[in-house]
């Protein structure tokens, strides 16, 4: 991270979430890796890194919003950390009913003088007392639906018309609504080393609360607490990883004895599910394009005690170039893709997306792909998935990579709950955001031909 995105702490939260919101405005840092590192680096305590954490994630959900509303109390050119105050601000009196909005609106003129001067100061005062004694402007004004939509979802209008264009108005309100709530907390069970029953019993004896999930088997759904602090997280019994990133490897299913590659590995949480789903037998070579990140699945598969896992500094696209030609029994390609299915996660990403973006994407999906078939072995599975709910980087994805290549057949997805096999259509998954409160994710599956095929 950037040194320009460290956030000092003094004991301020709102502070502190301003400063935030700040480094991720002006140095395009992620949110999600911004706010866990201020965290970390000042060991915030519990009961402010809960506020800290919602005031920032929510300013940001509802940027778009909350502008709509400042817009009539706003008059003339104000300074651009105060506009994000003044998000922040109405955020706590709007959203927040724990928060009384005099307490708020105190604080705020009491940043502002430590930040600005006495007039700002009276500025941010005005504006916001302004807004008690009136109100915030209906969203009914807005005449136009999609325009209304993107106003009330703080999405921008580009990616509301492209979602209604794709799935119609309700699916798109209903995901669009979604990707504002806080994502569940999950993790899952390292096979090789607990049961479910033994992972569930060593978190709650640290007081968390945690329960099996009724999708995928070995997720677990924890409250109250953070389970990356756990002994469960230390010995191993567990990795943090969101329910849907959880369908790949178990699409793919390797058996024990595979030899196995996951492209794009990197941080290593499917690498690591598909070697316990493997039983720490065989092998996987896991690559991706960044070498330092690398680090980060070595060290994962340490703490999961699992030994079959080699890394490699490989451009996925360059793979045939590096490794012998159809020579793996099964290949993951977690591609990279625009993250639209993770917005909730990160909301900075629905801001900083462009529409051109999706376009430059497939190509590279389309080059990994291309790269895969040639060091599968014939009969071989592969598997494609992203984080995204967007049709063109998904099933438009699959439609062109088929096109290209004949000698590959899509295939029915193996090895799912009943809950998401009613979903696949044509050997292709779309979970939605809303459909079980995890991410939105995609998943295609392949199988190479044989020479009697």
């Amino acid at each position: 991270m950037s040194k320009k995105s460290v956030v000092i702490w003094d004991g301020n939260v709102r502070d502190a979430a301003l400063s935030i919101l700040l480094a991720i405005d002006k140095n395009q840092a992620y949110s999600n890796l911004l706010l866990h590192e201020t965290i970390k680096r000042h060991k915030i305590e519990a009961k402010d890194r809960a506020l800290l954490t919602e005031i920032t994630y929510g300013t940001l959900q509802y940027k778009m919003t909350l502008d709509y509303y400042l817009e009539p109390f706003v008059r003339g050119k104000i300074d651009h950390w105060v506009r994000w105050l003044l998000r922040l601000s109405l955020y706590q009196m709007h959203y927040l009913t724990r928060i009384p909005p005099h307490a708020a609106v105190n604080e705020a003129v009491e940043i502002a003088k430590r930040r600005g001067h006495q007039g700002i100061a009276s500025t941010v005062n005005g504006i916001l007392r302004s807004i008690l004694r009136q109100g915030v402007p209906s969203l009914d004004d807005i005449k136009d639906p999609v325009e209304r939509l993107s106003i009330e979802s703080s999405h921008p209008h580009w990616l509301v018309e492209r979602f209604v264009k794709n799935y119609g108005v309700d699916v798109a309100t209903e995901m669009l609504h979604e990707n504002n709530i806080p994502p569940l907390q999950t993790v899952r069970v390292n096979a090789t080393k607990a049961t479910v029953a033994e992972a569930i019993a060593s978190l709650e004896a640290e007081g968390l609360t945690a329960k099996q999930s009724d999708m995928m088997p070995e997720c677990l759904h924890v409250t109250d607490g953070q389970p990356a602090r756990t002994q469960a997280f230390k010995d191993g019994l567990i990795t943090i990883q969101d329910e849907s990133s959880m369908i790949p490897a178990n699409v793919l299913n390797p058996t024990p004895g595979m030899r196995v590659l996951d492209m794009c590995a990197a941080p290593g949480g499917k690498t690591t599910h598909l070697a316990e789903i493997m039983n720490n037998e065989g092998s996987i070579l896991a690559t991706d394009l960044h070498p330092h990140k690398l680090d980060l699945i070595d060290h994962n598969t340490e703490r999961l005690g699992l030994e079959i896992v080699q890394t490699a500094p490989i451009d996925g696209r360059k793979a045939p170039e590096f490794l012998q030609v159809e020579s793996f029994d099964a290949v993951l390609v977690d591609a990279p893709c625009s993250g639209l299915g993770v917005i909730r996660r990160k909301p900075d990403i629905k801001y900083t997306k462009r529409e051109e973006d999706l376009e430059n994407l497939q190509k590279i999906q389309l080059a990994l792909l291309d790269a895969a078939t040639k060091v599968l072995k014939q009969d071989g599975k592969l598997v494609y998935s992203t984080c995204t709910v967007d049709q063109q980087e998904n099933e438009g994805t699959v439609q062109a990579f088929l096109n290209e290549h004949p000698e590959m057949e899509a295939i029915q997805l193996e090895s799912l709950p009943t809950k998401l096999a009613k979903k696949a259509v044509n050997g292709m998954l779309q979970v939605f955001p809303q459909d079980f409160g995890s991410d939105g994710f995609f998943v295609a599956a392949f199988r190479k031909k044989g020479e009697s095929n």
